[in-house]
């Protein structure tokens, strides 16, 4: 028995993704990503056991003591919390468990403790289930840090008593210490809550003092009374659906509408893209007679740190969903201006925006007009949080950072994506409008401010719409990161072999159709770029140096302008391998030739790379 459980640990333990942004794999007793039940076998049992055991001992080697521990709403999270938090009580912590709890909630309220566990999967399918892990910064723990514990985690895994030492960690903790942590689970999601709370306020307001909190949501409150606004939220079952949304809303004056409020009870599939928003969208439509004030939206995915936007078109009478990117350049757009609101602008303030690889050039072009540079990581939540603090550190102001090709955002201070604070970006810049200062002069509101900065104080009115607000951002064409086309399934593991293998396919494809490319699409150069973690290598000569990392291909006109990207990368939470292409305009029909060559060019480097094999 012993020995068939060792070999089915190891064969789990082959299938799990372990990144820094998070371990995953499929928990669901059957192994079906799509099984909705709530057992895990006795090799993901140790699995959870031994995530504890070596989490732990990574604590303790600093001193920690206070370890909280969350689930999302996932059916399989409550059977892997008890695994985790026997060990952790085990081991002499003091362990908090507030049940099923949002990933921003969680993040907040680990300042206040010495780290955390989360057990969540984010966007993956019902059947999955996995683990970030924390310190107190608000964050997760960086890559490097990261990196240790997964090799902490394999050697513990490939000892032959690993099942038997896995089980005697989880069962000497006392029982009654364990049901005192369940016991107290109410109290403690009752101190979550009003953590997040709290920090939501101070990271809407981008300010500690009390008093401009206050003054800023008097004044969101003030406006709405004059044009009432209210939002429309499919919770899907996720972990939002006991966090602070409905409580923050009602409190600041805005209406707010749900559907598929109960917790767990997830209705549709979980990534909130734009094949999945349609139900919030579809609701708003069906609200909208009566309430006409519905005109923003938004669904969370299961662990509630990423939510994507529905808004209302006035001109087209429905409901539309915003892409990803465009959630991410309007909220830039947005936090920027509101620097400039609030007088955070000027001549001795450097401006930062921290982004991943694939966000869409548009971020530049936003953050030129308001003097802000653009600094580029690795995909990776992690990557761009760490991105954003080395910028910090060389004296820049970063307000607002994240992976525009996933959507939603991250609002400094947090350090984690939170659909609250893309919903209040997008409320700011619609309820912050002109106002007159005390000597007679005009306060600009946010997106006036924006309108002038970049060159189009004539789009703005003071009747303005969000419909207006997207017209004025600067176009471009861009790879939806869930559409099929952009996920491609190769046989080479290693990436860096691949890269070496596509360099020589683009070079020779660029030789024969150079002239093509310029009449085409007006490109004239190139240059070859590599992101590897916070580092970003411009111009390489050799492709595989970026390794795990993305790689991107920047097309230039004549006047050496950036006009397109290609980009590759492999996914560190998913077994497959993740291509996009970012056009300059709206031209559909260039991004999608672009990025088919593109596919090709990397099949056939598929085909020529060594060490081929089914991942």
């Amino acid at each position: 028995m012993e020995n068939t459980l060792f070999s089915d640990l190891q064969e789990a333990v082959s299938k799990m993704i372990l990144s820094a942004s998070g371990w995953r794999c499929v928990f669901a007793d059957s192994g079906d990503e799509e099984d909705a039940t709530p057992l895990i076998d006795a090799a993901h049992t140790t699995i959870s056991q031994a995530i504890a055991i070596v989490y732990g001992d990574y604590m303790a080697r600093s001193g920690a003591k206070r370890i909280v521990v969350g689930i999302d709403a996932r059916p399989t999270g409550p059977l892997i919390a008890r695994e985790i938090i026997k060990v952790l009580v085990a081991k002499g912590f003091e362990v908090e468990f507030p049940g099923i709890i949002a990933a921003p909630e969680i993040m907040s309220y680990s300042h206040k403790v010495d780290g955390f566990v989360y057990i969540s999967a984010s966007h993956n399918p019902i059947g999955h289930n996995g683990i970030k892990f924390g310190k107190n910064d608000g964050g997760v723990i960086p890559g490097s840090e990261a990196a240790i514990l997964a090799d902490a985690f394999r050697a513990f895994c490939a000892d032959k008593d690993a099942p038997q030492k896995a089980s005697q960690a989880a069962n000497s903790c006392f029982k009654e210490a364990f049901e005192a942590v369940l016991a107290n689970a109410s109290s403690v999601k009752e101190k979550t809550l009003e953590t997040y709370t709290a920090f939501t306020r101070e990271v809407i307001s981008g300010s500690t003092d009390e008093k401009k909190q206050n003054e800023l949501f008097a004044e969101i409150t003030e406006n709405t009374k004059k044009k009432p606004l209210a939002i429309v939220c499919d919770m899907n079952g996720s972990a939002r659906t006991v966090s602070i949304d409905k409580a923050f809303f009602a409190d600041t004056g805005i209406g707010f509408f749900t559907l598929n409020n109960k917790p767990g009870h997830i209705a549709h599939a979980i990534i909130p893209e734009p094949e999945n928003l349609v139900y919030c969208a579809k609701e708003m439509e069906a609200l909208h007679t009566a309430h006409p004030e519905c005109i923003l939206g938004y669904m969370p995915d299961c662990d509630g740190d990423r939510g994507n936007i529905v808004f209302w078109n006035e001109k087209t009478n429905k409901a539309e969903v915003l892409k990803a990117q465009e959630v991410f350049a309007v909220s830039v757009m947005s936090e920027l201006a509101y620097l400039a609101y609030t007088g955070k602008t000027g001549e001795n303030t450097k401006l930062a925006v921290a982004v991943n690889d694939p966000t869409s050039m548009r971020i530049e072009e936003i953050a030129a007009a308001f003097g802000a540079k653009v600094g580029r990581a690795e995909v990776g939540e992690a990557n761009v949080v760490n991105k954003a603090r080395e910028l910090r550190s060389e004296g820049y102001e970063v307000r607002i950072l994240g992976e525009g090709s996933n959507g939603g955002n991250i609002t400094h201070p947090a350090a984690v994506r939170d659909p609250l604070n893309s919903i209040f970006a997008l409320i700011k810049l619609l309820v912050l409008r002109d106002s007159v200062n005390p000597d007679g002069t005009t306060k600009k509101g946010l997106f006036h401010e924006w309108c002038a900065r970049s060159g189009q104080e004539s789009c703005y009115k003071d009747d303005f719409t969000l419909t207006d607000v997207m017209a004025t951002l600067p176009e471009y064409t861009t790879t939806g990161v869930s559409e099929p086309r952009a996920v491609l399934h190769i046989k080479t593991t290693d990436h860096a072999e691949l890269k070496k293998a596509y360099q020589k396919v683009f070079e020779s494809e660029w030789e024969a159709k150079k002239q093509e490319l310029k009449e085409k699409y007006g490109i004239s150069s190139y240059t070859a770029i590599s992101n590897n973690g916070t580092k970003q290598t411009d111009d390489i000569k050799d492709y595989s140096i970026s390794k795990k990392g993305g790689l991107k291909i920047l097309f230039k006109d004549e006047a050496g302008k950036s006009v397109a990207y290609i980009w590759m990368r492999g996914s560190g939470t998913e077994p497959v391998f993740r291509v996009m292409c970012d056009v300059k305009g709206n031209k559909p029909k260039d991004e999608a030739s672009l990025l088919e060559w593109h596919s090709k060019m990397i099949a056939e480097a598929d085909s020529l790379a060594k060490d081929r094999k089914i991942c």
